[in-house]
């Protein structure tokens, strides 16, 4: 699936589309340069699950949790060296547990990627605010998820 982002508004709204139709255990792993949006999706999925916290890059935290309709683990693993740094987090825990798993550089994994997540990519277009959004589901759970925001394939708004 495709979908076009004009603004940064645009892909918030995205993000709140998939926010709201998550599930306890869903992971979702984000893809793109520096600058490509990352964080902004990440905010709006937030949002869609009820986070009223400021949402931001836990670039060197690695992980922000925050409280929603279920807990909201945010990862960026940017500054991740070896892939096995992410034992020390319990990072498991996060992943397979009651909540959502939200990944950027999730490319730092190396072997340790799951089974199934959505695969979210993101790539700035032919204007600063323009954005390409693809997805793409690996597990049955996530083509039911892709399949519920299928309505908003295309152009944002």
């Amino acid at each position: 699936m495709i979908w076009i982002s004009e603004s940064e508004e645009d892909t918030l709204s995205f993000g709140k589309r998939i926010g709201e139709n998550v599930r306890p255990g869903d992971i979702l792993l984000l893809y793109g340069d520096l600058g490509s949006g990352k964080t902004v999706l990440a905010r709006g999925i937030a949002c869609g699950m009820g986070v009223s916290d400021r949402i931001t890059s836990p670039t060197f935290t690695l992980m922000n949790p925050y409280v929603g309709k279920y807990p909201v683990y945010h990862f960026d693993l940017y500054r991740l060296i070896r892939p096995e740094e992410l034992y020390d987090l319990d990072y498991e825990e996060y992943f397979y547990g009651d909540g959502i798993a939200i990944v950027e550089w999730p490319e730092r994994m190396g072997g340790l990627l799951p089974e199934e997540y959505m695969k979210i990519g993101l790539s700035q277009m032919d204007s600063a605010t323009r954005r390409k959004i693809t997805l793409e589901p690996f597990g049955s759970r996530f083509e039911e998820l892709e399949e519920v925001l299928r309505p908003y394939e295309g152009i944002g708004h």
